[in-house]
């Protein structure tokens, strides 16, 4: 008897050794790919933004990689870098009534920007979906015609379990989708069960949450993009019919935050949306982290973009590795994890759903 409790013990030992050494493996294997990932972009940034600058805030913007930052600056050094570097959000109240919806645009368009927004694509007055193609990054702008074609989705399991945006959309008949909020994400690699902060959806308070990072960004009854930092209370009291909570706030009443430093969100893949005075609604996904692809945008590289197609109210959505764009319902853009997947779970999605069953390509 005591032999084999002796062999059990030895076998348990065994496997647990062996978790450890593949543990340890797959620990080596993310710092590698971690450092190649700073390495490429060291080069490419260091050299205006300066090294220190570009590490600490790079580091402490990812969800499970900030000792990056600390394994070559003191607590002290990346507190002090880390004050420098922040976004000075606009004081204002979005003003609704600079926003009207509708209209034709005629063909004298007065940028190649504006070309590329309203020269539609054949049998689609729905959407257009632009590709980007930066210096340091690439990522896509889909444009939304008509704001009441915008909507929230949400998991079935809202609080239990996640869904990537292939499957919010799928299961919302939507023909495009964005990831939105941000969700707890202990082990690295959330489900997108938890969503940080507060959800409103058709007019309600659906979900409430500590760790909310910003203010509620979304659509009114009359599809006009309001950014509040007021309660969900009072932002239904407004007219807020859909929103999520998070931030920061990058355009308000066609004005762009001041960006300090880097703004305190280093180099990485953002998702955005944004709407135009003309009520066009903006999704903007940049894709990064892939070395030899894609790095990443600065906050100030994502409202260059922004202004250049006249965004006139914006707001920054959960980014790194959750910046995942669906198109009928599939993976659409290549996300820095996860693409094997279809994407990241996450716990709500804007999509387009063709509220006015427009004619759209099947």
């Amino acid at each position: 008897m005591k032999e084999m409790e002796k062999k059990t013990k030895l076998k348990k030992q065994k496997k647990s050794k062996e978790k450890v050494k593949k543990f340890s493996k797959f620990t080596i294997c993310v710092m590698m790919l971690d450092l190649l990932v700073i390495l490429f972009l060291v080069v490419v940034y260091f050299p205006t933004i300066g090294f220190k600058n570009f590490w600490i805030p790079t580091a402490m913007t990812t969800m499970n990689h900030k000792y990056l930052a600390y394994t070559l600056y003191s607590e002290n050094t990346v507190n002090k870098v880390m004050s420098e570097n922040y976004i000075e959000e606009s004081k204002e109240e979005v003003n609704l009534d600079d926003i009207i919806i509708g209209g034709e645009h005629n063909k004298n368009y007065s940028s190649k920007y504006e070309r590329e927004l309203f020269e539609k694509d054949p049998d689609n007055d729905v959407y257009k979906i632009i590709r980007l193609e930066e210096d340091n990054f690439k990522g896509y702008l889909t444009v939304i015609y008509d704001p009441a074609d915008v909507d929230l989705a949400t998991p079935k399991l809202l609080g239990r379990q996640g869904a990537t945006v292939a499957k919010l959309c799928r299961d919302n008949d939507g023909l495009v989708g964005i990831n939105g909020g941000g969700f707890e994400d202990l082990d690295g690699w959330g489900n997108g069960s938890t969503p940080y902060g507060a959800i409103i959806k058709d007019g309600e308070l659906v979900w409430t949450h500590s760790g909310g990072d910003g203010g509620l960004i979304g659509f009114t009854k009359d599809h006009k993009m309001l950014l509040t930092s007021t309660s969900p209370q009072e932002a239904i009291s407004k007219g807020m019919n859909d929103a999520v909570e998070f931030g920061p706030f990058l355009i308000v009443n066609g004005k762009a935050a001041r960006i300090h430093g880097d703004g305190g969100w280093g180099v990485a893949p953002r998702t955005i949306i944004a709407q135009r005075k003309d009520g066009v609604v903006l999704f903007l996904v940049i894709e990064g982290r892939i070395p030899g692809y894609s790095l990443g945008a600065t906050m100030n590289e994502a409202i260059d973009i922004l202004k250049r197609y006249k965004a006139y109210n914006a707001a920054n959505l959960d980014g790194g590795a959750s910046s995942t764009m669906a198109v009928n319902g599939k993976l659409y853009n290549r996300p820095s994890a996860g693409g094997e997947y279809g994407g990241r779970s996450v716990s709500n999605a804007w999509i387009v759903t063709n509220e006015k069953n427009k004619k759209v390509p099947k």
